[in-house]
């Protein structure tokens, strides 16, 4: 199916993640006229990269993802090239430590070579990605602070475009709609509804991180290289359970953690309880040095309503299957879902958020 474009009806993109801003680059590059609708005040989704307040000179550091292992993940290693971004790789010589309780001192073990895939770090963090393929866009793309409520398709095939605030309405030929399939069953609402396949596919879906937090806690230098530890860390013990180095390419050290404390356990605690275990958990590991902290920052991803929707709260137990999303051709091939979710491949990572782009970019650019 054909459909016409003009200056007043472009495409829509939903959501100003990578995904979004990939597929709005994609089109922009073949002369299709697309903007982006983003419900936060700022682009980037799940890519968060944080500076200590006042201190810029300490570098950025990741709340999101990290990292993108070249190896294998062909397309986020091509877009790297091609945007000259400058990457590093991830620290990981020396001792990993386990810790099988608070109790009993952490063991040290000297990891075989070969054990960790190599992986890569932007230097600036993941932002430095988000801002160099929003570059590429011009000015007027993005709509921040604009959240679509209500997607409607006319009689004439049109689809209009509800959002909240102002009541703004849009036209588009198409949509893209890039966000976590849960939080689009949850927050937007559909004319013709979509049919019921389709939404239990949407549920089925996890979204990526949305049970998660992440604390980094930023040093004037990486002391813990200094004892031959590579900041790696398994822990059975918690409030983190798996830590990695997380300093810039040169200057600061910072390690940062994911929690194996559910999402719930970490609102009873409250955000002081759960960093004050933290720094603990921290100092029972590298010693004193850790309680000298230049700053110690946290996102818990699943008390963010962007990301995280009601099935989210508990943490995954295994990888989900991810994958395109059941009876999409009810909208006559109108509405198009993409998001790290909806990957053929690598869904979950930012390299499945890319490929969702390339899906949906190819699939608009056939029906022009």
């Amino acid at each position: 199916m054909k459909f016409d474009m003009n200056k007043h009806e472009s495409v829509i993109i939903v959501g100003a993640g990578l995904s979004g801003l990939r597929i709005a680059s994609l089109l922009t590059a073949q002369g299709i006229p697309c903007t982006i609708l983003e419900a936060r005040d700022r682009i980037g989704g799940r890519v968060l990269s944080h500076e200590v307040a006042g201190r810029p000179d300490l570098g950025r550091f990741d709340l999101g993802p990290t990292w993108f292992w070249p190896r294998y993940e062909r397309s986020i290693t091509k877009l790297v090239k091609e945007l000259g971004l400058k990457t590093f790789e991830q620290y990981n010589e020396g001792l990993m430590l386990t810790e099988r309780s608070r109790q009993t001192p952490p063991q040290q073990h000297v990891l075989p070579e070969g054990a960790i895939e190599r992986s890569l770090r932007f230097v600036g963090g993941v932002q430095s990605l988000i801002d160099a393929v929003s570059a590429t866009l011009p000015s007027d793309t993005i709509r921040m602070n604009t959240r679509v409520t209500a997607i409607r398709q006319e009689a004439n095939g049109k689809i209009t475009l509800e959002t909240d605030g102002q009541g703004e309405s849009f036209r588009a030929s198409a949509v893209i709609i890039t966000l976590p399939p849960r939080i689009v069953v949850q927050n937007i609402s559909f004319w013709p509804e979509l049919p019921p396949n389709l939404k239990a596919s949407m549920i089925s879906k996890p979204t990526w991180m949305a049970a998660q937090a992440k604390a980094v806690a930023v040093y004037e230098r990486p002391f813990w290289r200094e004892k031959g530890l590579s900041g790696f860390v398994s822990s059975w013990a918690g409030p983190l359970q798996e830590i990695h180095d997380a300093s810039p390419d040169s200057g600061a050290g910072a390690l940062f953690g994911f929690f194996g404390l559910p999402a719930k356990s970490r609102r009873e605690l409250g955000e002081e309880n759960v960093l004050r275990l933290v720094v603990e958990q921290l100092t029972r590991l590298f010693g004193p040095s850790a309680e000298n902290l230049g700053a110690l920052l946290y996102k818990d991803w699943s008390s963010d309503p962007d990301t995280a929707a009601d099935e989210d709260t508990e943490p995954l137990q295994y990888y989900p299957e991810y994958g395109p999303l059941a009876d999409i051709e009810s909208w006559g091939m109108k509405i198009i879902f993409a998001g790290t979710e909806t990957a053929f491949e690598q869904g979950g990572h930012l390299e499945g958020s890319l490929r969702s782009a390339e899906r949906a970019a190819s699939e608009i650019v056939k029906l022009v």
